[in-house]
């Protein structure tokens, strides 16, 4: 009785999205608990730094699990109804993709983009800086007899490819960075702060673009950037990480050919940074790529942010537990060999994300066979006021020879929209 009585007050506060952050504090408990006696019996896997409990990184896992709340309401879970169409899906597209021959080689089920060569240039101003903002057609389509084909035809609005873009005036070719943004975000406003953008732009002498990624920013269906490409609907992911590097790569080639970028390097944040290192298995000239906060492992970061029933729902249904996984293969970095160089791979990671489990970075480090990686004893956005995250970024950049401190840099003037 007692047990039903808890369960329907959790139901009901769940339908109240500033109520649900209460939630926060029994799953930050939990995770204090959880790791004192993980401590006692346990030993992390190797290169896995332990967390040592301060009263500063709970509030880190609290910010986080206060967001997750939010996010995670009883809005977005699927219906009755969606587990046995998601289900169906899944099957259908293992079937396919397996007789295809994608799972066994998924850079196989990746086709190479034509080249970029129609762009709009407008512009805009966010925190002070005055960027281009570019526009073309994707091109991207997924083939008609995958699962999901026709409903992603249908984001009318995602077909128009779009970037932000900090060039510095001149004739001097400079080398480019290509910033991947985050889950919710491609808006310049929010994408400038998270990478710092007028730093690496002024202070490191660094071109700057960043591609507005599938669903997300006015490419978006919903009313929340990019809702349609993390959900339920699993082969939605797949299609939108497949459009991705599709258009990244497109920004690439762009880059190299029409603005002859003499060095090229590659910055992605959490679902940028998984985008990042999946195009850094078909592009092996760049400088370098940089993984931040990675997820790597969208099927298993879904099991672990879901309410227990939908997790036994969705193994019943036949969803996770065989065919996500194996779906996911072949847009996953985990199964796709890295081109770039082992010295140019780079990661970070916080100690104390609850959005990409610290699990998600360390599998990529191992895939990637061991580079460099800096942890902070942070969440999932603890990275922008991190120090540590600042001064390993700031490294890895100059010595990669992409970036050049201390470069007098004037204000760059752009074309005014239209």
């Amino acid at each position: 009785m007692i047990v039903e009585q808890l369960r329907g007050f959790e139901k009901a506060l769940a339908r109240v999205p500033p109520l649900r952050m209460l939630k926060a504090l029994p799953e930050t408990g939990g995770f204090a608990v959880r790791t004192l006696a993980r401590q006692r019996t346990s030993r992390l896997p190797d290169g896995l730094p332990d967390t040592r409990l301060t009263p500063s990184l709970l509030a880190h896992v609290a910010l986080d699990e206060a967001i997750l709340t939010t996010v995670m309401g009883p809005e977005r879970f699927p219906r009755r109804a969606d587990y046995e169409r998601v289900g169906a899906e899944l099957a259908a597209a293992r079937e396919l993709f397996d007789r295809r021959g994608w799972l066994a080689d998924p850079r196989s089920y990746h086709s190479d983009p034509p080249p970029l060569t129609r762009v709009q240039v407008g512009g805009g101003w966010a925190h002070r800086l005055r960027y281009e903002r570019l526009v073309w057609e994707s091109g991207f389509e997924p083939r008609a007899e995958e699962p999901g084909a026709d409903r992603w035809l249908g984001y009318q609005s995602n077909r128009l490819a779009g970037a932000w873009m900090l060039r510095h005036p001149g004739d001097e070719p400079r080398p480019w960075l290509v910033c991947l943004h985050g889950f919710g975000m491609g808006y310049a406003f929010m994408d400038f702060p998270a990478f710092h953008a007028a730093h690496l732009h002024r202070d490191l002498g660094l071109n700057l673009i960043g591609p507005t990624l599938p669903l997300h920013g006015r490419r978006k269906v919903a009313h929340m950037s990019g809702d349609q490409f993390l959900g339920f609907d699993l082969v939605n992911t797949v299609h939108g990480l497949a459009q991705a590097v599709w258009d990244v790569r497109r920004v690439l080639n762009w880059l190299r050919e029409v603005q002859a970028a003499p060095a090229i390097g590659l910055y992605g944040v959490s679902l940028g940074a998984y985008t990042a290192a999946l195009v850094a298995g078909f592009e092996p000239d760049l400088a370098l790529v940089l993984a931040g906060i990675p997820v790597s492992d969208f099927p298993s970061m879904f099991r672990s942010q879901s309410p227990p029933p939908i997790v036994r729902r969705a193994v019943e249904h036949g969803i996770l537990g065989g065919p996500a996984e194996d779906v996911h293969r072949v847009v996953s970095p985990l199964a796709v060999e890295p081109a770039v160089p082992l010295e140019r791979r780079f990661i970070f990671a916080g100690l104390a994300d609850r959005m990409s489990h610290p699990r998600q970075a360390h599998a990529l480090w191992q895939h990637w066979g061991r580079p460099r990686i800096r942890w902070y004893p942070g969440n999932h956005v603890g990275y922008l006021w991190s120090s540590t995250v600042t001064a390993f970024v700031d490294e890895v950049l100059v010595g990669s020879a992409l970036a050049r401190p201390g470069d007098s840099v004037q204000r760059e003037r752009v074309p005014a929209d239209g």
